[in-house]
């Protein structure tokens, strides 16, 4: 999948779905674009990609 993006230079650009997360990890993207919520996504205020078990300490009950 390939998603659009703002830098910080105003420039737009289209990149691959896995670069993404570099990209917003470095800081090199001001803003994406969400398909799937039909809105820009600013990387400093919005929800971006989170890990899966971030912020969860209960049981890990799928092994159970």
């Amino acid at each position: 999948m390939v998603l659009r993006v703002r830098y910080p230079n105003q420039k737009y650009d289209y990149v691959s779905n896995a670069a993404i997360d570099r990209l917003i990890t470095q800081k090199q993207i001001g803003m994406f674009y969400r398909p799937s919520e039909k809105r820009w996504i600013d990387i400093e205020y919005g929800p971006l990609r989170k890990d899966g078990n971030a912020g969860y300490d209960g049981i890990e009950r799928r092994n159970l």
